[in-house]
């Protein structure tokens, strides 16, 4: 099959398209021919070397395709079905077949576009979990969200309106992603400058996939009982030092979570969220802002713009027809 790879860790540098040996789905897997996947930050992440894999391999965390093979035991689908899959643990969406675990695909909803679908298993997904489970976010509670007009935080802030979420606020660090924010339905939307002055106490929940420097400012900005969540490291900015005597003092706390492992864990009770994901999509409750559709081949040129924070919305990858 044809794939995009990582032969090296050299960020987009490193990214090659080319001949990569199909694989075959394992007991209570499924191997599906992909037609589209999602681009996301984490592939940059991956690109750098920040979490190692045998070289060379495929990225691709999401993807939407036709089931092509039944591994053992596998059910819940049929070769044939269209869906839209989870293919975090293991990677793959950037070839023309990946496989993943049974309970991490399911079907598209009737007449929803396909391209459109894969961009959401991910992020519309991991935002369910973390503000419904995790965070237990009430009604009538406000969340400030960082990196808002990302493909993760577009949808923090629509979820956490659908929770009821009394007030939702963004941060952005430029003018123009602040009004790509503002169209995602965001309340306000600040810039990152505007954190240093930002008065102390506000929120009950912060939604923080970026960490560095803003991490630490966020903890003086939760009022008492408020939650920290802890969903990535855009910045690279390494363990951020914060005293637990400072949460005990403030009344608050710091929440970690991670998609793939809980999706490696218990893929069934991640399976269960990936498809109230798509079905809010679908349905329109919850929006997801497609910036850009292009071929596959084109994924280190997406990378590089990622890694630099030059996107707005998610990315669509299209695959020839393997």
């Amino acid at each position: 099959m044809k794939a995009i790879q990582i032969t090296s860790y050299d960020g987009a540098g490193g990214l090659s398209y080319g001949d990569f040996p199909e694989p075959v789905p394992g007991a209570g897997q499924v191997a599906l021919t992909v037609e589209f996947a999602g681009a996301n930050y984490v592939e940059a992440l991956f690109a750098d070397g920040l979490v190692p894999n045998p070289l060379p391999w495929v990225p691709g965390i999401e993807a939407v395709g036709r089931i092509k093979a039944l591994g053992a035991g596998a059910t819940g689908v049929a070769v044939g079905d269209r869906v839209a899959a989870l293919t975090i643990n293991g990677g793959g969406g950037y070839g023309q077949v990946a496989v993943t675990n049974a309970a991490l695909v399911t079907p598209l909803p009737l007449g929803m576009d396909a391209g459109y679908a894969s961009v959401v298993p991910s992020n519309t997904t991991t935002a369910l979990l973390v503000l419904e489970r995790l965070a237990r976010l009430q009604p009538g509670e406000q969340i400030l969200v960082h990196a808002a007009a990302g493909g993760l935080g577009s949808q923090f802030g629509q979820i956490a309106k659908l929770l009821g979420a009394a007030r939702v606020v963004g941060v952005v660090g430029s003018e123009a992603k602040r009004h790509a924010a503002l169209d995602l339905g965001y309340d306000e939307v600040w810039l990152r400058d505007d954190l240093a002055t930002a008065k102390g106490g506000q929120f009950d929940v912060i939604a923080d996939p970026v960490s560095g420097p803003g991490r630490l400012t966020s903890i003086g900005l939760l009022a008492l009982g408020g939650r920290l969540l802890a969903v990535g490291d855009a910045a690279q900015a390494g363990d951020q030092q914060i005293s637990s005597n400072t949460l005990w003092f403030t009344g608050t706390s710091i929440l970690g979570f991670n998609l793939g492992a809980l999706a490696a864990e218990n893929p069934e009770l991640v399976g269960t969220y990936l498809r109230r994901a798509l079905t809010l999509v679908a349905s329109g409750d919850v929006r997801v802002h497609v910036g850009e559709r292009a071929p596959i081949q084109e994924a280190p040129r997406i990378i590089a713009a990622l890694r630099e924070g030059r996107t707005v919305g998610k990315t669509v990858f299209i695959h020839e027809p393997a």
